[in-house]
């Protein structure tokens, strides 16, 4: 790696751990206002200021033009130092060990809600909303902001970062330059977040809760205050239901929600945002008459739990009122189903996303077709629009990394001498940044009792799917480094 492609590297993530350690002065901030020792956090996050600032500083006459290579390489290496710049005050302050630090921070930034942590309420209120702004920070993407406040002083090469963060079968913009549509997004993004915190302090959260809620439900992350979860406010159907709403429109594409208040909804009316409505209702309403006619509880009682864990479980959210796994064989199988699907393209959720099932079904019956009609030609098409044969390959290929991904971890946690169940949920929990799973990680579980590299190895496959596959094995081919 030549020296110019280092100092373009390092200009990226020196203004990227800028902007982090500026967000870390909120869990300082929340700690002095409950009167907790917050001075270490203060002193550590000032010590990674002024170093991000010294190598920004001396870069500062450095023009940068990030290549796709050299964008790839920073989204990776900057999801490595998160890990560590989150877990180091998890180790101050909670008495775990690096290597749970690093775990819970990177479930954090990937959104995935995992936790180590069997009392949650015992933590520092200022660790309480570190983990829900780990969630916040990563839930829109980390590296979008990177790109967007990067922008503002170099916007060479933003694209190329831009495509290597963002999720999707393809990349959009609404604006001709990428930070504009980066910056509105966080707008969007900031509003959504600012109307679910005033609506759960109107039902009865508390400030403090309500903050804290909103950031891991808008970024479907997971993280709770609570050892019960969402189930803390069972008593309370309406802040059951909100939370059920802003997961579900957060698992759809933000720049469906920026072009609404362009007055255009044509984000909304895609088949992708059409389809993943219908599963959400389908599987909704499957697994609330399931608990419905196999429990004495009333229906709407099955029906605020039933649409609440699948738009959890949908959006890769990971939140949880009632322990699902009790709910029988047929209610798991319907939850395992959602485990698989994810949200869609461009939003924060994760999992495999709606669009690339469809593009794959498509696909499916135009192979069929091609049997019954050798001489035919067939084009697959999505929102009335011809999709291209790299974009079919591109999709093919990710299904392949996805399964293959999981079935690697699964075989990897059971021959590690876990039970089945436990391997594959957790498998699926890592990769589609869920969180929650069964057998050993069911809801009402956690993770602390994976060995230290086990939890390295969780949390790595939790980048891999935050980052969507591609990012990361591209590390791992010669061609890749070939002309570093």
């Amino acid at each position: 790696m030549d020296k110019l492609s280092i100092k373009n590297i390092l200009k990226f993530i020196s203004i990227t751990e800028i902007a982090l350690s500026v967000f870390f002065l909120l869990p300082v901030l929340t700690g002095y206002i409950y009167h907790e020792n917050a001075n270490n956090f203060l002193i550590f996050d000032i010590v990674c200021l002024i170093l991000s600032v010294s190598i920004f500083y001396t870069l500062r006459n450095h023009k940068v033009n990030l290549t796709i290579k050299e964008g790839i390489l920073s989204v990776n290496l900057v999801w490595i130092l998160l890990g560590f710049m989150g877990a180091f005050p998890l180790v101050i302050y909670t008495n775990v060990d690096l290597s749970s630090g690093f775990f819970e921070a990177i479930s954090g930034f990937t959104t995935t809600g995992a936790t180590v942590y069997s009392d949650i309420e015992s933590l520092p209120k200022m660790v309480l909303m570190l983990r829900s702004l780990t969630h916040w920070l990563g839930g829109m993407g980390i590296i979008v902001l990177g790109v967007g406040l990067f922008s503002l002083i170099n916007p060479s090469g933003s694209l190329a970062l831009f495509k290597a963060e963002s999720t999707g079968i393809r990349t959009e913009k609404l604006t001709p330059k990428i930070k504009d549509t980066a910056l509105r997004l966080w707008g969007v993004y900031a509003l959504i977040t600012l109307l679910d915190i005033i609506a759960l302090k109107l039902e009865g959260m508390s400030l403090f809760d309500a903050i804290n809620h909103a950031f891991a439900t808008i970024s479907t992350g997971g993280f709770s205050t609570k050892n019960a979860s969402l189930g803390y406010f069972n008593d309370n159907s309406i802040i059951i239901w909100t939370t059920t709403f802003f997961m579900l429109i957060s698992g759809i594409n933000f720049l469906a929600h920026l072009r609404f208040f362009y007055n255009d909804m044509s984000g909304y009316e895609s088949e992708e945002v059409v389809w993943y409505i219908k599963i959400f209702i389908f599987l909704s309403t499957a697994l609330s008459l399931i608990h419905y006619f196999d429990t004495t509880d009333s229906l709407y009682f099955s029906l605020t739990h039933g649409f609440f864990t699948i738009s959890s479980i949908l959006t890769t959210t990971g939140f949880v009122t009632l322990n699902y796994e009790h709910w029988g064989h047929f209610a798991v199988a319907v939850v395992f189903i959602a485990m698989f699907i994810g949200g869609n393209t461009g939003s924060t959720a994760g999992g495999m996303k709606v669009v690339r099932y469809i593009v794959l079904f498509k696909s499916l019956i135009i192979e069929i077709k091609k049997i019954l009609y050798p001489n035919a030609m067939f084009n697959l098409f999505l929102n009335g629009s011809k999709v291209k044969e790299n974009v079919l390959s591109a999709t093919a290929g990710f299904f392949i990394l996805f399964v293959a991904s999981n079935a690697f971890l699964t075989l990897y946690l059971y021959a590690r001498g876990y039970d089945a169940l436990t391997s594959v949920s957790a498998a699926i929990a890592c990769v589609g940044n869920i969180g929650p799973g069964f057998g050993g990680v069911s809801p009402v579980d956690n993770y602390s009792f994976f060995s230290w590299y086990d939890k390295i190895i969780l949390a790595i496959f939790m980048i891999v799917g935050r980052l969507e596959f591609y990012t990361v094995v591209l590390l791992f081919t010669k061609s890749f480094w070939k002309k570093f």
